[in-house]
């Protein structure tokens, strides 16, 4: 077990040498959607590249959701095979987020020889998840709904 200075020292090493292997600007939380953002996670069992959708207005939510998901199969088969979509996330502070993300088990930001395993995925999965939301951003940021 590490001490939370040492647990911080080695994130912050892990995200300077990810930073230096892969020195782009990615999109993360520039996706011009209010509380629709890209995140990386890692922690010591598994990696993620996910898209989370968390307006506090449910409804914004919900038709964001269900306008990726109207997609799934474009975003499964040509982008992201491997992506899991769950509409009610719930974190550990109890809020509720909808969630798109792809997950590789078996790595550990603790363990500094699967960080190129975890950096090669970030870069991979990242870049395939930002060429589909590029292609289909205006399809996913137009909220008029047909009624």
């Amino acid at each position: 077990m590490y001490s939370k200075e040492e647990a911080q020292a080695i994130k912050k090493e892990f995200w300077v040498a990810f930073s230096e292997a892969y020195p782009r600007k990615w999109l993360l939380y520039n996706t011009k959607i209010k509380d629709v953002a890209f995140k990386f996670y890692v922690d010591n069992k598994k990696a993620q590249v996910m898209l989370e959708i968390e307006p506090k207005d449910d409804e914004k939510r919900k038709i964001y959701f269900e306008k990726i998901e109207s997609l799934k199969t474009i975003l499964i088969e040509e982008y992201l095979p491997e992506a899991i979509f769950e509409r009610n996330f719930y974190l550990d502070n109890g809020k509720v987020v909808s969630r798109i993300w792809v997950e590789k088990n078996h790595v550990s930001i603790n363990n500094k020889s699967t960080w190129d395993d975890i950096f090669d995925f970030f870069n991979t999965e990242m870049t395939n998840f930002e060429y589909f939301f590029y292609e289909y951003e205006d399809y996913i940021k137009d909220l008029e709904t047909n009624t």
